[in-house]
């Protein structure tokens, strides 16, 4: 019985502690969340008004080469607090003077306006009054610090400088859709500017890096930040993208466009074996100009009919089941070909000829022949096996937003009596430029399809993160006998078909020409639209490159061969010059010979030694003092010479190239606008003249 009560005390003991220990706690919670709710709401306010959130960097992008195509710069923003000590002190003796200054260095309104903001601001105790109309660059901010009241700093002068960093493309518009834009973020901007389009968007989890913390604490009545979490910046994405094909690729673009008066075109430089995108050119018509507007060349926005670049695939279907042989003879008639109600014509009559001069002259009549011909009782067979080749699907792009690739499909309701004979040649489907490329670029592959990509690699502080590979998406598209009489046909349309202008007398050049009427709404097409197209690979021997190059709506000449054939060539011959393939011919033993060098465009003294270093150019006279200088190239020579850039006036940039002009013009206090591609043709400010701070300049490049 002794032991019973002993155990009856112990349990009673604990229960008892326990019970006590409940209140306590029940007590506790009563008192946190009633009794002393207002000092915990005033906890709470205190942390979220000092609490700040520092932003980190955003990573770079950059070129194969790690050239940066896109960065972040610093802007800021100044504010005075009118309130604090030290503004009161001295407020009424320099304002008059601080509202001056203001006015001079903006010149945005008067002295007198200035002055009035100042005193209301004043009178309203404002915490927080913007001084600063626009965001402005570092040395502005260095200059704005020494204004009157400002100069005594954030709590002698209530001072408030708000950083912002600004993204920019020190190589203007180049590949400017590809790499994309950001906006001012989730809920109206609360979360700073997010990447929204192109690799910007397609990759913000990575360059966005993470937010830190910081905290404002008042220490003996001086206020002061502790950064409690360092922000982390962001990754650096290394991109695919060669900046010199790229700047190839666009200037060829550009030109023909400014020829062709077209819509919009765009222009893809694919590496075979790999599928990395060396460059990609999107320029649509704006303002009279062409500029970088939208994604044609993977978007829904350049997904049309393809038209006669489609006649390899349809013949490839062909030859793969084995109903013809390039040797086959069909006629073609006299130009005219009706077909279940469909006229299908050509330019002009060709009578009989083989499948591989139907290609080589890309003969309308001559594709639908053949496969009407063979599949019009079975056409399920011949969209099975376009589809076998893999091209009725998004390739899944590393950049969002790729064009849907649309095929019908026997007994669907839109497929009609007609459509197998339209769509052998191209009609009645709709495929984007990298999906019609990337095709091309698998015969070129000796039939292996690789995934097309334009980021290898993410890298933090130069450490690499993420390594990307070449994705094999289908290893044989195709017999090596079907494949092996694809490449023929297409060299053959180099040699005697729509495109033997375009060979080279370096290489041999394998393609395709593709003229396509647009359909501009459901009603059908538009007289006198066409897609023009050309696409290949070279040196058709061992191909190291394919292209593409699509323009819409070219005025005049409409057809591929005419429009976008002289691109391609022009593309693919400096590429290849550039790449060191072309052997140079034996020079003649001629006295008179004359050096021929590369355009050598004005700009930092130290880039322009490098320069002529690296091309080991013998004949240079001059050695500039300046920052910049001058470049003149005259019977073999290379002359530099000092150029002066005087504060305060405009600066001459007329014959740079864009990033260095750019620099310039943003440095002296301009807001700067580009036009066109290559080096500074003209400037809409006259050089050496005066100007007031914030004003745009227009720069041309040519």
């Amino acid at each position: 019985m002794e032991i019973r009560k002993v155990i009856l005390t112990r349990i009673t003991l604990i229960y008892f502690v326990l019970i006590v220990f409940a209140i306590v706690v029940i007590v506790k919670m009563v008192s946190v969340q009633k009794i002393k709710n207002d000092r915990w709401e005033k906890i709470q306010q205190n942390l979220s008004d000092n609490t700040i959130i520092v932003s980190p960097d955003r990573g770079n992008i950059c070129a194969d080469d790690g050239s940066v195509l896109a960065t972040s710069v610093p802007g800021y923003y100044v504010r005075i607090d009118m309130a604090s000590e030290g503004v009161r002190k001295v407020y009424n003796n320099e304002s008059d003077s601080l509202a001056y200054y203001l006015s001079r260095f903006f010149g945005n309104t008067s002295h007198g306006e200035y002055d009035r903001r100042l005193n209301d601001a004043y009178k309203h105790g404002n915490r927080g009054f913007m001084l600063t109309p626009r965001k402005i660059d570092y040395t502005e901010l260095q200059v704005i610090k020494k204004f009157p009241i400002l100069r005594r700093g954030r709590y002698g002068g209530g001072l408030i400088i708000e950083q912002e960093n600004r993204r920019v493309n020190p190589l203007g518009m180049l590949a400017l859709r590809t790499l994309g834009g950001l906006n001012k973020g989730a809920f109206g901007g609360v979360h700073g500017a997010i990447g929204y389009t192109g690799l910007e968007g397609s990759f913000e989890p990575y360059l966005k890096g993470a937010d830190g913390i910081s905290y404002k604490q008042n220490l003996s009545g001086r206020w002061v930040t502790r950064i409690e979490i360092e922000p982390e910046d962001g990754m650096d994405i290394i991109t695919t993208l060669n900046v010199k094909m790229q700047d190839i690729t666009e200037s060829a673009l550009y030109k023909q466009l400014r020829n062709s008066n077209a819509d919009w075109a765009t222009a893809i430089v694919m590496e075979v074996k790999s599928g990395e995108i060396k460059a990609i050119a999107n320029l649509g018509k704006q303002n009279g100009d062409y500029f970088e507007t939208d994604n044609y060349a993977l978007g829904p926005r350049g997904c049309y009919e393809p038209g006669s670049t489609f006649k390899l695939v349809s013949l490839m279907v062909a030859l793969e089941d084995g109903v013809v042989d390039t040797s086959n003879v069909f006629d073609t008639g006299n130009g005219s070909w009706q077909k279940s109600g469909r006229r299908i014509s050509d330019t002009h009559g060709n009578g009989r000829i083989t499948v591989k001069q139907i290609f080589e002259k890309s003969s309308n009549i001559g594709v639908a022949k053949i496969i009407t011909e063979f599949y019009e009782k079975n056409p399920k067979k011949y969209v099975d096996r376009v589809y076998s080749f893999g091209i009725n699907k998004p390739l899944g792009l590393d950049i969002s937003g790729e064009g849907q690739p649309f095929f019908k499909y026997p007994g669907d309701a839109d497929w009609w009596g007609t459509t197998l004979a339209g769509m052998s040649y191209g009609y009645e489907t709709k495929m984007s430029p990298i999906q019609i490329l990337n095709f091309y670029n698998a015969v070129a592959n000796n039939g292996k399809m690789v995934k097309p990509h334009m980021v290898k690699e993410i890298r933090e502080n130069g450490a690499l993160v993420k390594k990307f590979k070449t994705e094999v998406l289908n290893p044989m598209i195709a017999s090596k006998e079907t494949i092996g009489k694809a490449k023929a046909m297409l060299e053959g349309v180099c040699i005697n078909g729509t495109g033997k202008d375009l060979q080279s007398e370096y290489f041999k050049i394998a393609g395709k020409t593709g003229t396509a009427r647009v359909a501009t709404s459901s009603e059908g097409y538009s007289a006198g639209m066409y897609l023009a197209s050309f696409v290949g690979y070279f040196p058709a021997d061992d191909p190291k490159y394919s292209i593409i190059v699509t323009f819409n709506n070219p005025r005049g000449g409409y057809y591929g061969g005419s429009v976008a054939g002289p691109v391609f060539k022009e593309i693919a011959e400096k590429t290849y010059a550039f790449q060191g393939l072309i052997e140079e011919k034996e020079k003649d033993n001629d006295e008179d010979e004359k050096l021929v060098f590369p355009e050598i465009k004005k700009g930092q003294s130290e880039d322009l030694r490098e320069v002529i270093s690296e091309l080991n150019i013998k004949h240079v006279k001059g050695d500039p003092d300046s920052q910049w200088a001058n470049v003149e190239v005259k019977d073999d020579i290379v002359t530099l010479s000092d150029r002066e850039i005087v504060e305060g006036r405009v600066p001459n940039v007329q014959g740079m190239g864009a990033s260095s002009a750019v620099y310039l013009m943003e440095k002296a206090g301009l807001q700067v606008r580009i036009s066109g591609i290559g080096k500074v043709k003209k400037q809409s400010l006259t050089p050496g003249g005066k100007y007031q701070k914030g004003q745009t300049v227009l720069l041309t490049l040519g």
